[in-house]
């Protein structure tokens, strides 16, 4: 931090940032900037103008490196470094394509394979701008392709393939050329099943953290899958997914999964086939031991899907904490995760209203409520559903000492 007695050389700021530039790049216009601000601004400016002279640019105008100009800022840095200033570090080179495609080709080597796979993840996690170059060398087929042979290969997830998971997350492609990817390389998502349904690993602790870099890329390959893709996924993806919510992989893996989930309900049997694998109950169970709000609402919008039919609903009801957390929940989380909650109550009410379940509803005060759902300032809709309820089993509720309900649905 520069101390207020040092005048810093007008030369050395960076015109964008006013910061001492660490890295000094001149444009064709012939301004120095320094590179993260000037790339930042050319990647995110809507006209592409010289921010100095207002000549125009173009996104991939070239930058040249002043080295002489942070030679001396490095100079000045160490004259004044009992003032408090720190050295500025020698830059890095940036990344060019033929670099990429070499560290690409050494994966082929045993010798290299390990080292290869380390530059490119750390490459990958770097900036955007290595990112990019990652892509256009084709980093992103030769990860599917790793991941495709080791999964068939190794009888463990090896830390290579965990490598390989974090860098193709990161280095992911453009829509178009996902989709074209997710056409052509239908093993990848089996081989991604694998790693899900995988315990075994060379090393223990690092299961957690590559199960959720897979579910992060499955989650990415679900997104971009055609309709063909989602109407016929297998049971088997329902049950390694849903293993996922058992284990409590990691938070960001059950929140991966359940958006995903909910993508995939729509089409075909999903939504049965997320019931028979067992579904309702480790959502119950999940949202028991607490979460995060906005995990909350995914978990509701979720259960509201299962809950249209009859065995989501039976799942819940056989739960013993099924119907009493929905009511727990209300007025907790958001208005939208009521909405959910209205939704699946009315469900149940309507086609799953067995004498011992309206019981229960009064019991754990479920049918309370709904009555707080007529008094808040709610949207009519979902006003009109809870009234519909308490209206359709009034006779029951009505005679309970529990709740005066007919000045609330008269």
């Amino acid at each position: 931090m520069e101390d207020e007695m040092v005048e810093v050389p007008r030369y050395f700021m960076c015109p964008i940032s006013l910061q001492i530039m660490k890295d000094p790049v001149t444009t064709v216009t012939g301004i120095t900037y320094d590179r993260d601000c000037i790339e930042h601004w050319l990647s995110t400016a809507e006209d592409v103008l010289c921010p100095v002279t207002k000549k125009a640019l173009s996104r991939d105008s070239d930058l040249t490196p002043n080295h002489t100009l942070r030679r001396l800022i490095q100079a000045w840095c160490v004259t004044n470094a009992n003032y408090g200033i720190d050295r500025i570090p020698t830059p890095k080179p940036p990344v060019n394509k033929s670099h990429v495609m070499k560290l690409l080709r050494n994966l082929k080597s045993p010798e290299l394979y390990a080292l290869s796979l380390d530059a490119l993840h750390l490459l990958a996690t770097e900036n955007e701008k290595n990112r990019r170059c990652l892509i256009e060398a084709g980093t992103t087929g030769a990860m599917i392709s790793l991941i495709t042979k080791l999964s068939k290969e190794s009888p463990t997830i090896t830390v290579g393939l965990g490598q390989a998971l974090r860098i193709l997350h990161l280095s992911w492609l453009t829509v178009p050329e996902k989709k074209r990817i997710a056409k052509e390389d239908p093993e990848l998502l089996d081989s991604l099943l694998w790693v899900l349904g995988s315990d075994n690993m060379i090393r223990d602790d690092l299961i957690a953290e590559v199960q959720t870099h897979a579910i992060l890329v499955l989650e990415m390959v679900i997104k971009v899958a055609s309709t063909s893709v989602l109407e016929r996924l297998k049971f088997e993806f329902f049950q390694k997914t849903i293993h996922v919510i058992r284990k409590r992989i990691s938070p960001q893996a059950v929140k991966a999964v359940l958006r995903m989930l909910i993508d995939v309900c729509p089409w075909g049997r999903n939504r049965m086939k997320t019931v028979e694998a067992g579904a309702v109950f480790e959502l119950v169970e999940l949202e028991i031991n607490g979460l995060e709000k906005n995990v909350s609402e995914l978990l509701f919008c979720l259960l509201a899907h299962l809950c249209s039919c009859a065995d989501g609903r039976a799942q819940l009801i056989k739960h013993a904490c099924g119907i009493a957390m929905i009511a727990k929940r209300m007025f907790k989380v958001s208005p939208g995760t009521d909405d959910r909650a209205v939704h699946i109550l009315s469900l149940i009410g309507k086609f799953s209203a067995t004498d011992e379940v309206v019981a229960e509803m009064m019991r754990v005060g479920a049918v309370l409520k709904l009555c707080m759902v007529l008094q808040v300032d709610y949207a009519p809709y979902i006003k009109k559903k809870a009234r519909e309820i308490l209206k359709l089993h009034s006779n029951v509720w009505n005679n309970s000492p529990c709740m005066p309900l007919y000045p609330l649905t008269r």
